[in-house]
Formats: structure tokens, C-alpha cells, sequence
């Protein structure tokens, strides 16, 4: 990935990575830093790519939420699921732990059980909405519990808020940069679920900085 020397001196490296880390978008950087905007643009990419590729491989257990949720831009129609040009993902996340997502084809059975049962230990119990591709969870390895949103819970325990508050989180960060390239979406989730799992700006800053020195050796 960093085979080919650098035009851009350390100290301009050190400068793209903690804009980066602090959530700036590349042509807002580039004009801070003082280098062109394609090339900021480049090098966020690569730092993308580079988390992507680090990002450790991971079991879930305990009480899991589980969810889907549409990317893209603003459009007229149907919204949620169906929609038409948005982006399906689908998410776990272990309550107060970390999150793991993936880009889906469709929210059908077929494609999120397998998911759940690759991610998720057996004997877990699994939060869900009440959409009707997961009911295969009731007769599963898992234990099922379903959220109605229509309804209002006493029950603290019954809820998805925590995956839904990582879903607002990556929307958030991915609408600074005016619209993704449906190529580079991976590369931006990967990026969300890092942030959201690695901690604070601190932590982030000296993991990513590491790993892009490991990667240019």
C-alpha cells in the first residue's frame, strides 16, 4: 500500500493523520496543512483502507443488539427499508462493547442469520426489531427478544438503542463529506466501526499512527 515514496514530508503526514483522527474532512485538511486537496484526499483514503484491513476479527456474547440501516443521500419516495439507492447495512453490537457491521445485499433471512450465527456465541441473547427475517432467531441457538417500537417499554432492558446510536453516529460523520462513492462505502463503515470501538481522539491517534508506520516498513 506505501510502496511508492511519499511526496509529502512527515511532518505533513503526522498533520493528515490527526485531522483525520479529529474527523476533518481531506480538502478541509489539505488547505490547513498546505498540500493539494486530491492529495489529502488520496491519503485519507489509504488511512482507510490501512483501518479496514487492521481491524481484529471478533466474536460477540452476551446481550447483542441486532439491526439493519440505509446509507445515502436524501431522496424523494420510500424510505427505510426498500428504499430505493441507499446503501443496506446490517450491525451487532454487544452492550458496552464493541460494534461489527456489513455491507448486505437485501435484509432477507438468508443473508442476516448467517451473519449472527458467524459473529454471534450461541446461548447469546439477540435484540431485534420486530421485522419478520428475524423470527428464524426463535428457533435458534440464541435467545430472542423482540423490540416494538409502538410500544413503550418499563423494561430498560428491552430495547436496540445502542446500535441505533452507532447508526446516527456513522451518519453523522459520513454526511461532512457531501455524498460517497458507492466503491468507497466499505472503506467509510470500517472507518465508523473503528471510531466507535477504539475509544477516545487519544487512542485512535496513537493506534492509527502506529499502524501507518508498520505499513510503510
Amino acid at each position: 500500500m506505501y510502496t511508492r515514496k511519499s511526496r509529502l514530508t512527515s511532518r505533513q503526514q503526522s498533520k493528515l493523520i490527526e485531522h483525520f483522527v479529529a474527523g476533518s474532512t481531506a480538502r478541509a485538511t489539505a488547505e490547513i496543512v498546505g498540500v493539494q486537496a486530491n492529495m489529502a484526499i488520496r491519503f485519507f483514503m489509504r488511512l482507510r483502507q490501512l483501518i479496514a484491513s487492521k481491524l481484529p476479527s471478533y466474536r460477540l456474547q452476551g446481550e447483542i443488539e441486532a439491526d439493519e440501516s440505509y446509507f445515502g443521500g436524501v431522496r424523494k419516495g420510500k424510505r427505510g427499508r426498500g428504499a430505493g439507492g441507499k446503501v443496506a447495512v446490517f450491525g451487532l453490537l454487544k452492550r458496552g462493547g464493541k460494534v461489527y457491521t456489513a455491507i448486505i445485499p437485501n435484509a432477507k433471512t438468508e443473508t442476516l442469520l448467517p451473519i449472527i450465527q458467524e459473529k454471534v456465541e450461541p446461548d447469546s441473547i439477540v435484540y431485534t426489531d420486530t421485522f419478520g427475517a428475524y423470527n428464524a432467531l426463535d428457533v435458534s441457538d440464541f435467545h430472542h427478544r423482540r423490540i416494538n417500537h409502538s410500544k413503550l417499554f418499563a423494561d430498560k432492558q428491552n430495547h436496540i438503542n445502542g446500535i441505533e446510536n452507532f447508526w446516527n453516529q456513522a451518519k453523522r460523520h459520513m454526511r461532512r463529506f457531501n455524498g460517497i462513492k458507492p466503491d468507497h462505502f466499505y472503506w467509510f463503515l470500517k472507518e465508523c466501526e473503528w471510531r466507535f470501538n477504539g475509544g477516545n481522539h487519544a487512542d485512535l491517534l496513537k493506534q492509527l499512527k502506529i499502524w501507518y508506520k508498520q505499513a510503510k516498513h
